[in-house]
């Protein structure tokens, strides 16, 4: 496995880029589309959801997203929450890193 990344440094590095920006469209978008039914009183999406969006995608723009529109400020499992995501990732990131060096 270590060998194909390496031969194909490149097209891993674009899947990833894409997977990445393919995220944070997803999330935004979610986000975005989660504030508009609640101010219309519409069917929303779920918590759960939200949280999952941010651990597989992009928790960074998520918790942006829901700053700038002020969509569950209020919420401690969000405004908590996705900090902590964040951290975990950069953690998660850094030891992998570190290890595969």
């Amino acid at each position: 496995m270590i060998e194909f990344i390496e031969n194909n440094i490149s097209a891993v590095l674009t899947a990833l880029s894409v997977y990445y920006v393919f995220g944070v469209f997803i999330c935004v978008i979610v986000t975005v589309f989660d504030k508009s039914a609640a101010v219309k009183h519409k069917r929303r999406m779920s918590e759960k959801t939200l949280i999952l969006l941010a651990v597989f995608f992009s928790a960074i723009a998520e918790y942006t997203t829901m700053k700038i529109i002020r969509h569950k400020t209020l919420h401690k499992k969000f405004m908590i929450g996705l900090p902590a995501i964040i951290i975990g990732k950069i953690i998660i990131f850094a030891v992998t890193a570190y290890f595969a060096c």
